[in-house]
């Protein structure tokens, strides 16, 4: 089956060309690509082979798993996974122990140079890395040999994107993300605590067509995916715009759908789709069920905290006014961004300061 195209192998699974067509347009849509360029996915996808995709597990909880294998059939996301060679997944696959790590060996050497890598959790690095092991290997050792001879690695998550939860301060395990590590590799972040699904597909269907990787932002995201906040995305922004805002998770703006900024969402500095793409065939995301965003999609999510505290922006001005709360909104929001970006730094800068030696101590 490696030899055979995508086109092959969804004939060999009775789906037929109008199905295929759709299924390149569903794709064209997913990168963020004019309609027009479906003919040409279409015509790529027909001859593209199927590739050898390496999933390693580290310092992580499966939820990063857990979500992709919350699709549903006949999604995009099952004929991509029809479409790849996923060759090593600690937890979807039937081998274990050493027949498990042989498969991934011969996977490696077979695909040497051509094989995608997936990462999924935060890097140990503390005393060589001895507090995450796999069969004898510490996680340092196997991502520093299966990205020798990797085409490109995909950071599945905000652990392995951006150090995640094991990263937070004290870090006792020396936590890290894998860019820190992997230096000579395209590396591309598919951050969330988990990321929806499609993200995850659609940047191996990026790959699977074109054999590039998507067009990133300054922090390693594909932008289609993370070039826009939810809260420009959400469907409660008019709310914020007119300074209506819930006080509280039961009151009447709650229950009116009123904006949450003023209970802690993250919306307004939180880049990705879940406003849009939302969860489980589309059902909802978090702001939609009532709870506001948390951020885990950006750098030291867990360290900056206040969940349920607002963004240090004045917005009293936004509800001044209704002729003028839209104009308002908009610098507010802003005005949000530029005070969440010297927000990082300084949560950057005080993270770095807790040393390994700081711990011993």
């Amino acid at each position: 089956m490696q030899d055979e195209t995508l086109l092959d192998i969804l004939k060999k699974r009775g789906v037929s060309r109008r199905a295929f067509l759709k299924f390149c347009a569903a794709a064209t849509s997913l990168m963020a690509l004019p309609p027009t360029m479906a003919s040409a996915v279409a015509e790529a996808l027909a001859k593209a082979k199927r590739p050898s995709v390496i999933w390693l597990s580290f310092q992580e909880c499966t939820g990063c798993t857990e979500s992709l294998t919350r699709s549903f059939s006949p999604t995009l996301e099952s004929l991509i996974f029809d479409a790849i060679s996923l060759d090593y997944h600690e937890t979807l696959q039937a081998a274990a122990g050493t027949a498990a790590e042989a498969a991934r060996e011969t996977a490696m050497k077979e695909n040497w140079g051509k094989y995608l890598l997936l990462v999924d959790g935060s890097v140990s690095t503390r005393g060589g890395g001895y507090y995450s092991t796999v069969a004898g290997k510490t996680n340092l050792e196997t991502l520093k040999e299966a990205a020798a001879g990797a085409a490109a690695v995909v950071c599945i998550g905000t652990c392995s994107s951006f150090g995640g939860i094991p990263y937070a301060k004290p870090n006792p395990t020396g936590a890290v993300p894998v860019s820190d590590i992997v230096k000579d590799k395209p590396v591309i972040h598919v951050p969330g605590c988990p990321p929806i699904p499609a993200v995850i597909t659609g940047v191996l269907v990026q790959y699977l067509t074109f054999g590039t990787i998507p067009d990133l932002d300054e922090l390693g995201r594909p932008r289609s995916y993370y070039g826009d906040t939810i809260h420009d995305r959400c469907y409660r922004r008019p709310y914020y715009d007119q300074g209506k805002f819930a006080k509280s998770f039961d009151d009447e703006g709650a229950r009116n759908g009123w904006c949450l900024f003023e209970l802690g969402c993250k919306g307004p500095t939180t880049h990705n789709v879940c406003a849009t793409t939302k969860w489980n065939q589309g059902t909802s995301f978090p702001i939609q069920s009532g709870h506001g965003c948390l951020g885990c999609s950006e750098p030291n999510f867990w360290d900056n905290g206040s969940f349920y505290q607002a963004l240090s922006t004045p917005i009293d001005s936004v509800a001044a006014a209704a002729a003028t709360a839209a104009v308002v909104g908009v610098a507010a929001g802003v005005g949000v961004g530029i005070a969440n970006h010297h927000a990082k730094a300084k949560a950057k800068a005080e993270h770095e300061t807790v040393t390994v030696n700081d711990l011993e101590k």
